[in-house]
């Protein structure tokens, strides 16, 4: 065999290999959403005895910010985020007239996240609490996706239960959001250059995202420093072109909002936000990290190859 035939085999068997695998990955990797139990259609608040049904994300805004907030057994860290809002929301509405809800979406929880957010909603008089039960466990992004479907606000964000992001920056992200065309504003950990923000991490963590971002950056999403920020703000535009269309549930779901974003030309703003890291992470470092590159993967490659497809009347 000459060295011509040698290295044409070889190209062969490298393409049918990477094929392979692809095809793989795509059939074995790729999210399948389940379709909402009917449950799941309603929240519980201490403004009625009965449950409520949810809104439409397709429908006209009713107030200012929808606020989702995914939680899994989450009873320790949420009230902290809870604090937050409601310091926020007592502070901006001495200023202002000021309208909002808070979607507390329970991804399934085993403890009693339920007994204390309507708890201590019941405390404070906060009507504008929503808490929606999730039936079987969909994942972060699962979770968030079905809050922002269901969202009433002229903006929408979501943000994580365990309070790592102070939550007043969100007045950084929405200053330049006008809701006249369709921006996201996502808080970043990495841009502590453009302000006087604090981040504080843990050495393993900050090594981990800083491989995870070459990772993205290689698979295509560029020109974003932190996209696992879980701190994002959305115009109720915005948010209608982007998640009627996602297909992904778990933690990498972020990057799937923001090649969405990409593919519409939707803006993208990344805004420097005050973050400390919170014990209690569902997240296995190991695990996950594996889980979430194979699955960024997948997200890749079922846009390029079209089975997935962009909605662009939405």
């Amino acid at each position: 065999m000459s060295t011509l035939d040698m290295i044409t085999a070889l190209l062969v068997c490298g393409i049918t290999a990477v094929a392979v695998c692809s095809g793989m990955i795509v059939r074995f990797k790729s999210p399948k959403p389940r379709a909402r139990e009917e449950s799941e259609n309603y929240y519980e608040s201490i403004a009625s005895s009965k449950r409520q049904r949810l809104g439409r994300l397709s429908d006209e805004p009713q107030v200012e910010l929808s606020i989702i907030v995914p939680a899994y057994n989450e009873e320790e860290r949420l009230p902290v985020l809870l604090n937050d809002v409601r310091e926020y929301v007592e502070q901006r509405r001495k200023k202002e007239a000021f309208t909002y809800e808070l979607l507390i979406v329970d991804d399934g929880s085993h403890d009693e996240t339920a007994k204390v957010a309507l708890a201590f909603a019941a405390k404070h008089s906060i009507q504008e609490l929503k808490f929606v039960r999730h039936v079987i466990n969909r994942g972060k992004g699962g979770a968030v996706t079905q809050g922002m479907l269901s969202a009433l606000g002229r903006y929408v964000m979501f943000c994580d239960a365990d309070g790592a992001t102070r939550f007043s920056d969100i007045d950084a992200l929405l200053a330049d959001m006008d809701g006249t065309r369709p921006v996201v504003a996502i808080g970043s950990r990495n841009n502590q250059a453009l302000g006087d923000t604090v981040v504080e991490r843990s050495h393993v963590r900050a090594f981990l995202q800083w491989a995870f971002h070459t990772y993205v950056t290689i698979l295509g999403v560029r020109g974003i420093r932190d996209t696992q920020c879980g701190f994002k703000v959305f115009t109720r535009h915005a948010a209608r072109m982007i998640f009627p269309c996602m297909h992904v549930e778990r933690f990498i779901f972020d990057i799937e909002v923001l090649l969405l974003a990409r593919y519409q030309g939707i803006r993208v703003i990344e805004v420097p936000v005050n973050w400390h890291e919170v014990a209690g992470s569902k997240m296995s470092i190991v695990r996950d990290s594996i889980q979430m590159a194979l699955d960024l993967l997948a997200v890749r490659l079922n846009y390029m190859l079209g089975n997935w497809k962009v909605d662009k009347k939405t």
